[in-house]
């Protein structure tokens, strides 16, 4: 790698949000992180301000997880009920949940992207709690819940749900990769931010079933996990599109600076 700060290709680049694999959270170095953000806090992280279009947070039943979950659905501004449009699907961090994310920004993100050219899409994520986004031994299974549940909860909603890319951050930067590698095709492109993997996890082990996806990856330098996607977009079978790296911890903050860029990259595949 030329340079250690950021690499990117295509395309250039208040609370804070933390999420972690879950059976990894007392190895993970950015705990120590954590616990001065409490002492000392930082300041609010940036939303735009833009119009909030259509937002809705319902619960719906999921058969793979056999529970009630939060459903989250935002549609840009000027675009009524989103009918016939393409969707990101969101996949949160360990400590986050679907009812976050109009508190965290995404519906004014989502509005700014398309003010800024972006072509428009749908943000829908469903709760996944902190099991990594990967089937459980007691049948509990939020990854079937995305590739199997979501494309008909999209349909039934009006939108496109043959036209769906993935983003997730930490523990959903980690399910995001997985999803890509268990059902290639399923999304049309991945956005990772700040991963939550580690040698020898299946996002590793599984690394070449990802040739062929479109991948936008970003992590910050003074983030515990820099060095784990570092070794992650060195294994990969192909370069990744943008691969980011830049000052910032695992943080609301950070996510948040390249969230215009990540719709932009995502929406370009849909």
């Amino acid at each position: 790698m030329t340079d250690p700060v950021t690499r990117r290709r295509l395309i250039v680049g208040g609370a804070v949000g933390l999420g972690i694999g879950i059976g990894a959270a007392a190895s993970f170095p950015f705990w120590p992180d954590r616990i001065k953000r409490i002492i000392d806090p930082p300041p609010p992280a940036f939303i735009p301000d833009a119009e909030v279009g259509q937002v809705s947070l319902e619960s719906v039943y999921s058969e793979s997880r056999d529970m009630d979950v939060d459903l989250f659905t935002a549609v840009p501004a000027g675009y009524g009920n989103g009918k016939g449009l393409p969707v990101v699907v969101i996949c949160h961090g360990a400590t986050a949940t679907p009812a976050d994310y109009e508190p965290f920004g995404l519906p004014q993100f989502l509005t700014q992207a398309v003010d800024d050219g972006t072509p428009p899409f749908v943000l829908a994520g469903a709760y996944g709690s902190v099991l990594r986004w990967e089937p459980q031994p007691d049948g509990d299974d939020p990854q079937a819940m995305v590739l199997e549940e979501m494309p008909q909860w999209l349909d039934e909603r009006g939108f496109n749900a043959d036209r769906r890319a993935l983003w997730g951050w930490s523990m959903g930067g980690y399910g995001v990769l997985r999803m890509a590698e268990v059902q290639p095709g399923w999304a049309k492109a991945v956005a990772a931010f700040s991963p939550a993997v580690a040698d020898g996890d299946p996002v590793f082990q599984d690394i070449d079933a990802l040739e062929g996806t479109p991948l936008g990856i970003w992590c910050g330098t003074d983030d515990g996990l820099y060095s784990n996607v570092e070794a992650l977009v060195e294994a990969l079978p192909e370069e990744p599109e943008i691969w980011s790296y830049g000052p910032g911890g695992h943080t609301r903050i950070y996510w948040n600076d390249q969230t215009l860029d990540a719709f932009e990259f995502l929406a370009s595949h849909l």
